[in-house]
């Protein structure tokens, strides 16, 4: 059997930590350690498949590079960019394969184009002698049709389908593979010093560009640049640095560039547990999550990208205004009805594959909170609000002002039927916080008694039916006993201090019933909380959360304690995805997971901050 052979029939499934990723803050790619490109959505995130071999390894394509006789694979990030260089030591010899998507630092010269999409793969003999195998795969809207495969030359092969227009071009000499008409394969032998260039090129009803060969690596160089210009931008100094720096750059590679949205992953339907029921497509942009990320981003020194999420946030909500959708896409379209894909497997067989999320038509009252506290942090960091951009938020803090009365779906989206969740309580109170302190600050021609007032009673109300006595905690929906990890941001909101008699009686409780091996549960794990089958796994930013009230508390010791415990569950290169498996503590669900590293940049400032005696209260002083 031909090497291509063997590679085409490969059914195994990497691990989700095993996987790292590039990017051009368009859309993603999720490379192996084993050298393999195994998704990749074009033009954008949401985009059907061009590379799904993560969800079926035997159909959705992947894009080879590997050298054989492998004994060890090292692999980081060039500094701080996001160029991924994979070290190969084989038996005869070591390889460095670079893998990244082009981002050019410089603005084009008058009449310059450049490819809409392009990857750009470099294998280099650093020492000895190595033979490196290629495979290239390639199978657009998630598996479901090969393209046609042309040769053109030193163009190298054009492959086209249903509007896709794709080059693969090179070094090395490329042929149909054997087994396999609709994909290419060939090998290269390299001695110490010699490389093989692949750039795969990519458009979609454009015009296709293909850049110079002999240009490849100072696209690499001018790529490294940028990343390494925007990274610098960074004000955070404490001794977690490089992680943070990771997260902030991984959070910058699922930010939409020509739209200002943030999208929740990079993946769809991986996993959350061992079985198929809860995996979900989170290629979308959730107004929670950007707003939370982008709070954070404006804490860390990234005060742009709060100003074009803003921006983002006019247009997304024209149509909705003055009420709020869950999620959008990125360009502020309603996000796509939830459906499964037939013909994928799924990750590990782990079915069924989904696009769209059915969240998209939930009502989730917490999102005007999280909104108006965007703003507000924005304005913090010298941000200017424009007429447009005021009469929006006081148009989302009277919805918030009438809604919060209403049952609603909650943080953690679940699929019953609505109820009076305290977080979702909390994020209106907060809503009207983040209002009172902006009309302080730049004034807003409201009546802030009025707002006062109720803002009050919402508190009244959190107070009365969100607090249970019986178990001593604020609890995760009224009339229950529930704990709901979501409840330690509290004293981050400035709703109450986090040394409160009922704020610590509620850190207890989530301890003592969410706790496992030293981590927490977001809730309950089991339908019984979410209505869906299956059960939870630990949930990355929870435990994130969980730092930050430590810290707050004073309980810096402990803090710092779960703090290195949670750094070292990142996979080899600071990546995270949604949750961790209870047991192997191996990293599962979407992948990577924009919440999780905002939780961890956000616990790490707030470590940094109490270090320095600075335990804040967020909101608004009385």
């Amino acid at each position: 059997m031909s090497r291509a052979a063997d590679l085409l029939e490969e059914d195994g499934y990497e691990p989700i930590a095993d996987y790292a990723v590039i990017g051009n803050c368009r859309t993603v790619a999720l490379v192996s350690r084993r050298g393999s490109i195994d998704w990749l959505c074009l033009p954008e995130f949401s985009s059907p498949s061009v590379f799904a071999a993560l969800l079926d390894a035997r159909r959705g394509g992947r894009f080879v590079v590997r050298p054989r006789d492998v004994v060890e694979i090292r692999r980081e990030y060039v500094g701080d960019t996001n160029v991924l260089q994979t070290t190969f030591r084989c038996r005869g010899g070591e390889l460095r394969l670079t893998d990244a998507m082009t981002v050019l630092d410089e603005p084009a010269a008058t009449g310059e184009l450049h490819p809409q999409h392009e990857v750009l793969r470099l294998a280099e003999c650093v020492a000895g002698e190595v033979a490196v195998d290629v495979l290239f795969q390639m199978r657009p809207d998630y598996g479901r049709c090969a393209p046609r495969l042309r040769e053109r030359g030193r163009l190298g092969w054009l492959c086209t389908a249903a509007g896709v227009t794709a080059y693969l071009y090179g070094d090395l000499r490329l042929a149909p593979a054997e087994g396999d008409g609709g994909a290419l394969a060939g090998t290269a032998v390299l001695g110490s010093g010699q490389s093989c260039r692949l750039v795969f090129s990519y458009s979609q009803h454009e015009m296709a560009v293909l850049a110079p060969m002999d240009d490849m690596r100072e696209r690499l160089q001018r790529t490294q640049r940028w990343w390494q210009a925007w990274a610098s931008r960074c004000t955070y100094a404490g001794r977690h640095r490089p992680i943070v720096i990771r997260s902030c750059l991984t959070l910058k590679l699922l930010s939409y560039h020509l739209s200002g949205a943030v999208v929740a992953a990079a993946t769809t339907s991986l996993p959350e547990g061992d079985t198929g029921e809860r995996n979900w497509d989170y290629r979308y942009c959730w107004l929670r999550d950007a707003s939370m990320l982008l709070q954070s981003f404006a804490e860390h020194g990234f005060s742009d990208e709060s100003d074009a999420f803003l921006d983002w946030l006019l247009h997304a909500t024209q149509t909705t205004r003055p009420h709020l959708r869950v999620l959008y896409s990125v360009h502020g379209q309603v996000a796509a009805d939830e459906r499964e894909v037939p013909g994928l497997a799924g990750y590990a067989g782990l079915g069924p594959v989904r696009v769209g999320n059915s969240a998209s038509g939930q009502v989730q009252h917490d999102v005007y909170g999280q909104v108006l506290l965007t703003a507000l942090r924005f304005v913090e960091n010298g941000g200017v609000l424009d007429g447009a951009d005021r009469r929006l938020l006081v148009a989302l803090a009277r919805t918030a002002a009438h809604v919060w009365r209403q049952p609603d779906h909650g943080i953690w989206e679940i699929r019953l039927p609505p109820r009076h969740n305290t977080h979702s309580k909390l994020m209106c109170w907060v809503a009207l916080d983040a209002l009172i302190a902006l009309q302080r600050r730049i004034g807003l021609g409201i009546d802030e008694q009025a707002q006062v007032a109720e803002r009050e009673r919402i508190r009244e109300d959190i107070e009365r039916h969100g607090f249970n006595r019986e178990v001593n905690s604020y609890v995760g929906y009224y009339g229950g006993t529930d704990p709901d990890a979501s409840l330690l941001l509290m004293p981050r909101y400035g709703y109450v201090a986090a040394d409160d008699e009922r704020m610590i009686g509620t850190w207890r409780h989530i301890e003592s019933t969410l706790g496992e091996r030293g981590l927490i549960y977001r809730y309950p794990p089991g339908g019984a909380y979410d209505g869906v089958e299956g059960r939870e796994n630990l949930f990355a930013i929870c435990n994130f959360w969980l730092v930050d009230y430590l810290a707050r508390l004073g309980e810096l010791e402990r803090a710092d304690a779960l703090f290195e415990q949670l750094c070292a569950l990142g996979n080899d290169v600071g990546l995270y995805a949604e949750e961790f498996e209870v047991g192997s503590r191996r990293p599962i669900g979407n992948f990577p997971q924009a919440f999780s590293h905002e939780g961890l940049m956000t616990a790490a400032l707030t470590l940094e901050r109490a270090r320095h005696g600075d335990r804040r209260r967020g909101g608004v002083q009385p």
